[in-house]
């Protein structure tokens, strides 16, 4: 009897052991690590993210850094970059031992979120038009008084500029303590961030007649400008994420250049975004969210972020809007319409100069 329980015993443990292993040989996922842009981060650390990931077979760790500084990381136990843009993420693919093109699975414009405040004065001096209406709080752009969404006219914006106009020269300012000083649009290290140096290639765009900088001669012809658009703001961040949350708890500059993603996202949690005013500049750059495979599981991650349906759920549920899916971002933020451009309407498209190019822009705005 001893030796019949201790066979069965040993038969439980045997099988016991085997089925946990098959269990964990169902759960398994590959462990992914790569550097992202700071607007990702939070995409990346949602439950739901993680969730939808590891059934496909991943567990996805990230770092964050400006998408320009990538450049200047090792990337040695890295299996994809991905910065927020193409310009960046050309310069990451020669470090890439991986065939292929990088992948871009969503893309997000550039906006400009102001205050009420602000936004109706520069309404009030033609550098700016404003359209819908939206409630003094909340996210859902409905209720009375204010106006949540408009157009920020580049080129008068970059005429006031030029010549150093003042919030108190412009009508209807003074009855507004809160806007004083140098006009102009808080952006990001353009030697760091993509969202920085994308806005200097819109300026410089508009600036320049609507020609893209190929060369030395069409930076030096806009530099002056950009020079001013850069050093009117002091020290700047290297990533977009902690100037809107200055912006979103009120303080900072009135004028705040981010992606539109972080405004949407915000809206789609239904989070209070304030007094907050959304302009889409009538000459504008989409920042395409680029990933840049190291290996080959960076490669499948990058596919899988592009034509999995909940990931793309998810991404837009993040204000991103997923390559190719139009109808799904514009699905999704309906409810968001007053604050959000969804068709992106009247906003032109600035071709990007060549990552060379763009870098030595940024030099030269930043000398």
């Amino acid at each position: 009897m001893g030796i019949v329980l201790a066979v069965l015993l040993m038969g439980g443990v045997v099988y016991a052991f085997l089925a946990g292993r098959n269990q964990d040989q169902g759960t398994a996922t590959k462990t992914v690590r790569g550097v992202i842009g700071s607007e990702k981060a939070e995409f990346f650390a949602d439950p739901d993210v993680v969730k939808a990931l590891a059934a496909k077979g991943f567990t996805v760790k990230t770092e964050t850094s400006g998408s320009w500084d990538m450049e200047q990381l090792p990337l040695t136990d890295e299996d994809f970059a991905f910065p927020a843009s193409k310009a960046p993420a050309d310069e990451l693919r020669k470090k890439s031992k991986t065939q292929g093109a990088p992948l871009r699975p969503f893309y997000s414009p550039l906006v400009v979120v102001a205050h009420r405040s602000a936004a109706q004065v520069l309404a009030g001096n033609g550098l700016a038009t404003l359209g819908g209406s939206a409630g003094g709080s909340g996210g859902s752009g409905t209720g009375s008084g204010g106006k949540a969404s408009g157009t920020l006219r580049m080129g008068p914006y970059l005429d006031a500029v030029a010549a150093d106009r003042t919030w108190q020269q412009l009508k209807g300012s003074a009855g507004h303590p809160e806007l004083g000083g140098t006009l102009f649009i808080t952006s990001t290290d353009p030697l760091a961030s993509s969202s920085g140096a994308l806005y200097l290639a819109a300026a410089s765009y508009v600036a320049d007649g609507g020609r893209v900088a190929a060369d030395d001669a069409a930076v030096t012809r806009t530099a002056p400008l950009l020079k001013k658009l850069v050093s009117v703001q002091g020290a700047q961040q290297t990533s977009s994420d902690a100037p809107f949350r200055d912006f979103i708890s009120g303080v900072g500059n009135p004028l705040v250049l981010v992606y539109e993603s972080q405004v949407a996202s915000l809206l789609l949690q239904q989070q209070d975004v304030g007094d907050l005013v959304v302009l889409y500049p009538d000459t504008t750059v989409s920042s395409d969210h680029t990933l840049v495979p190291l290996s080959e599981a960076g490669r499948e991650l990058g596919e899988l972020l592009g034509t999995d349906k909940r990931l793309r759920e998810l991404a837009v549920r993040h204000g991103f809007r997923p390559q190719g899916a139009a109808a799904e971002f514009t699905a999704a933020t309906a409810a968001h319409a007053a604050y959000l451009n969804q068709q992106l309407t009247g906003v032109r498209q600035a071709p990007v100069p060549t990552s060379k190019v763009l870098h030595t822009m940024a030099q030269r705005a930043r000398s």
